[in-house]
């Protein structure tokens, strides 16, 4: 076979798994709910108990592990639910098929229906966000992106005015009270703090940051930090996690301000992580 014939055949293989892999619609409902309905599996018998398991990635123990079963819907379907009470630890949840005795197959995603968790504000009544969020792999296949905060800050419209970042957002699972505020803390160091004002209206909050100590540091991420009881109370995480995206450090990009440092030119700017939560960059340029 000539080394075209040979990866043409990769090639229709590769097809004809991917046809044959279950797919998997899914629902999420703004608690923080799951819905999937999986086509036909293969291999299950009328008999033959079907479940949907969700496997953290590096998983290591039995939390790591969410079985639920499958039951025909009315559609012909197979359909399993993960009810927001149900708690995922945060991480990235690789979806499967297994059909009793069997090895579990990768799901495909089908369509995600994920309007209700545009602009979700969640009660907060539990002391607890949970999102859960299906989307596509770069391997094409299903996971789910799940986040568990308590308390949670919700990092709303970001203002930039040359080194000056203004910070909006809301706090979820805690109260803020007269001696709240808000740090920027060196990854790389985590002793050197930078603390700004916080202004509270409720659970609404906003605050002010200058970058500009952060870019005279050097190179290196800043994390972004909420103390709402101030340093008696919990430190809080600033994030954006209500919505439907489930990486947001390609999609949400701002200015950055390009200035001189003790070490140099750098450029300064805020940014979401890898795990959504938002920091400050300042790299050479």
């Amino acid at each position: 076979m000539t080394s075209s014939a040979t990866s043409q055949a990769a090639s229709h293989a590769g097809d004809d798994r991917t046809a044959a892999a279950p797919r998997a619609d899914c629902v999420a409902d703004s608690a923080g709910g799951l819905t999937f309905d999986v086509t036909d599996p293969g291999g299950a018998g009328a008999r033959d108990t079907v479940h949907l398991l969700l496997r953290r990635r590096e998983a290591d123990s039995a939390e790591d592990y969410v079985r639920l079963p499958l039951s025909p819907s009315a559609d012909g379907r197979l359909r399993a639910a993960l009810p927001s009470s149900v708690e995922l630890a945060e991480g990235r949840w690789n979806a499967y098929a297994q059909v009793a005795g069997g090895e579990p197959r990768r799901l495909m995603p089908g369509v995600n229906d994920l309007r209700s968790l545009v602009d979700r504000a969640p009660s907060g009544s539990r002391g607890h966000v949970a999102v859960r969020i299906p989307y596509a792999t770069k391997q094409g296949n299903l996971s789910v992106r799940s986040w568990l905060r308590a308390p949670h800050a919700e990092a709303g419209e970001l203002e930039l005015a040359g080194t000056a970042l203004t910070v909006h957002g809301r706090l979820y699972g805690t109260a803020l009270t007269d001696a709240a505020y808000a740090e920027a803390v060196r990854r790389a160091e985590p002793g050197l703090v930078h603390r700004a004002e916080v202004t509270a209206e409720g659970p609404e909050f906003t605050f002010g940051l200058d970058q500009g100590p952060l870019a005279d540091s050097g190179p290196g991420p800043w994390d972004l930090w909420l103390r709402p009881a101030g340093e008696s109370g919990p430190r809080v995480r600033v994030a954006r996690l209500l919505d439907d995206i489930p990486d947001k450090k390609t999609i949400f990009t701002y200015p950055v301000v390009r200035r001189e440092s003790p070490h140099g030119a750098v450029e300064v700017g805020p940014y979401y992580t890898n795990d959504n939560d938002l920091a400050v960059r300042v790299r050479e340029t």
